[in-house]
């Protein structure tokens, strides 16, 4: 490792590393730290200098374990760093501001017109963040996380045909949301960055899982192995597209007889029973699939009914998933609420600053640059 680039990215890594696990447990020491990451002592002792001067976490105080020197602690400081959260639905704006713990602290909705345009949501969205940003201090806020319905393309940061929404063809709208707000932004899809939230409080138990959304569309956000699935090309997650009766009405994709315009009839005709069994399939389908062991429900145009859709879909995972003694999935609602999407996209906004990065190579157990 002998360019430049690839010291900083040890750095980073380390760095992040050690941030992820003040967050996780709250106080810490060394020893925990060289435990967790299998970074040497020496190691260890930079990263929390460099961390402890940049004023994300700092001493706590000191630990006494049995005879000997006592060992300095140290926590996390939460108002150290903010971003803000945005979910862009098909009817309204959702926006959070949230700590480095990922403690949402302020939440503000506003309504959006029917067929928007990307410049009517770049206005929307900058008075939310000149709202927002009055409630941290001054220089602390690390960025915009955006949330927004699909199909999307992450890598490039461009609304792709957004279904309902006739002005969203190929609009760049990371580029144009930095442009306009002069911060920088992550654009991601809705269930993305909803799932992306519930794993940063669900922790290490929270492996393999999707979120649900139902809210004037159907989406599931996935969580493989540890960390987001978004496909080939970032667009994964389409789950109320899957067809499920061939020769059913239209469905604004195009097809016919799609999981969302079946479950959004069954509802608008208020029967909500229905709807709920309607979407049960689909996650019965999607454990079959993917051998899930969490599914979490979400969106507000569920919540309302949570205690029938959660009561139908954990029946239909009980009796429909073969051998589900062994293929246990557990299904709850959302620990965030209708805060899911706009606060894990604040999260995630978090993570590009001061999560793990991510890059073609392997930094697991590096070792300290000596410089």
């Amino acid at each position: 490792m002998d360019k430049p680039a690839d010291l900083d990215y040890l750095r980073d890594y380390n760095d992040a590393s050690v941030v992820a696990i003040a967050r996780r447990i709250g106080v810490f020491d060394r020893a925990t730290i060289a435990s967790e990451t299998g970074l040497t002592p020496q190691a260890v002792s930079k990263v929390i200098a460099r961390l402890v001067t940049a004023g994300l976490v700092e001493p706590d105080g000191v630990r006494r374990q049995g005879v000997g020197k006592p060992t300095s602690v140290y926590r996390l400081v939460p108002d150290s760093r903010y971003a803000i959260g945005a979910h862009v639905a098909r009817r309204t704006l959702r926006m959070v501001l949230s700590d480095l713990a990922g403690q949402v602290l302020h939440t503000i909705l506003r309504p959006l017109p029917l067929d928007f345009t990307p410049q009517h949501l770049l206005d929307e969205v900058a008075a939310g963040v000149d709202a927002l940003a009055g409630e941290c201090r001054s220089g602390r806020l690390v960025g915009v996380g955006i949330g927004m319905v699909g199909p999307l393309d992450h890598a490039q940061g461009v609304v792709r045909d957004a279904h309902r929404l006739r002005h969203w063809h190929d609009v760049p709208l990371r580029e144009m949301a930095a442009e306009r707000l002069g911060l920088p932004v992550m654009l991601d899809k809705d269930v993305a960055a909803g799932v992306a939230g519930e794993a940063w409080l669900g922790g290490k138990e929270f492996h393999d899982a999707a979120l649900i959304m139902v809210e004037s569309g159907i989406g599931a956000g996935l969580w493989l192995g540890g960390s987001a699935y978004r496909g080939a090309h970032t667009n994964a997650g389409e789950f109320g597209h899957m067809v499920l009766q061939i020769d059913g009405p239209s469905c604004v994709c195009g097809r016919r007889g799609c999981l969302e315009i079946l479950h959004d009839q069954a509802l608008a005709r208020g029967e909500v029973e229905t709807a709920a069994r309607v979407l049960a399939v689909g996650v019965v389908n999607l454990l079959q699939s993917l051998d899930l062991d969490h599914v979490v429900l979400a969106g507000a145009d569920l919540l309302p009914h949570a205690a029938t859709y959660l009561d139908v879909i954990r029946t239909a995972v009980r009796t429909e998933v073969p051998r589900a003694d062994w293929l246990a999935a557990e299904v709850t609602t959302s620990r965030l609420g209708t805060d899911v999407i706009a606060a894990g996209a604040a999260m995630e906004m978090l993570n590009e600053r001061y999560g793990r990065p991510t890059g073609p190579r392997s930094a697991d157990h590096a070792p300290e640059p000596a410089t």
